[in-house]
C-alpha cells in the first residue's frame, strides 16, 4: 500500500502510517488526533491497514488486502441478515447515501465476472476495484452522522468477497412480499 504522491506535500511518511504537520502552536485538531488514535486501533486490532488523509482528516483504506461491496442500505440489510453468524461482517452505514459498505477478505478478480457485474449493477451494488479507497468511519464521522459502523469490525474477521457477492445475488433475487 503506498502512502506517497498524494497531498501537499507538507506531510511525511512514517513506516506506512502518514504524520501531519504540526499546526501553528504545536497541537493538532482535536478531531485529527481523535482519528489518528482510531486509525493505530483498526491497524492493531483488525489488521484494517489504514491511513489518516492529511488534507481531510479522514480515516482511508486501500482496497487489496480487504474487499469491499457497497450495495443500497435496503438490499444491505438483507444481506447482513444472511451473512448472520458467530461472527459478524464488518458493515459501514453512509445514512446520507443511504448504502453500505461491506468489508471483506482479500479481493480477487471477480470484478472482471461480467454476469456477476451485470447482477451486482441492476440492484445499484458494486465491488471495489483494488487501489482504490475507502473511508473507514472516524469519531467525527460517527458525532456528526456521516459515517458509521452498522456491525464493528471482530478482530481481523472478514467474509470472503465470494461469500458476499453471492449472498448478495441470492438476496437481490429473492422475490418481494406482494409481488408477482
Amino acid at each position: 500500500m503506498s502512502t506517497s504522491g498524494t497531498g501537499s506535500g507538507n506531510h511525511r511518511t512514517l513506516g506506512t502510517t502518514q504524520v501531519l504537520p504540526a499546526r501553528p502552536g504545536g497541537r493538532r485538531s482535536a478531531a485529527k488526533e481523535d482519528a489518528f488514535h482510531r486509525c493505530r486501533r483498526y491497524r492493531t486490532d483488525h489488521r484494517l491497514f489504514a491511513d489518516v488523509d492529511p488534507a481531510l482528516g479522514r480515516i482511508m483504506l486501500e482496497v487489496g488486502a480487504v474487499g469491499a461491496v457497497v450495495m443500497p442500505a435496503t438490499l444491505g440489510a438483507k444481506v447482513a441478515e444472511a451473512l448472520s453468524g458467530p461472527r459478524r461482517c464488518p458493515i459501514i452505514a453512509h445514512p446520507r447515501s443511504d448504502r453500505w459498505t461491506f468489508l471483506t477478505g482479500p479481493t480477487d478478480n471477480s470484478y472482471l465476472d461480467m454476469g456477476l457485474f451485470a447482477d451486482l449493477f441492476r440492484v445499484c451494488a458494486s465491488i471495489a476495484l483494488p487501489g482504490s479507497r475507502i473511508v473507514l468511519p472516524s469519531p467525527a464521522d460517527e458525532r456528526t452522522g456521516y459515517r458509521s459502523w452498522i456491525s464493528a469490525p471482530e478482530e481481523d474477521y472478514r467474509p470472503n468477497l465470494a461469500e458476499v457477492t453471492g449472498v448478495t445475488r441470492t438476496a437481490a433475487a429473492a422475490p418481494r412480499c406482494g409481488v408477482n
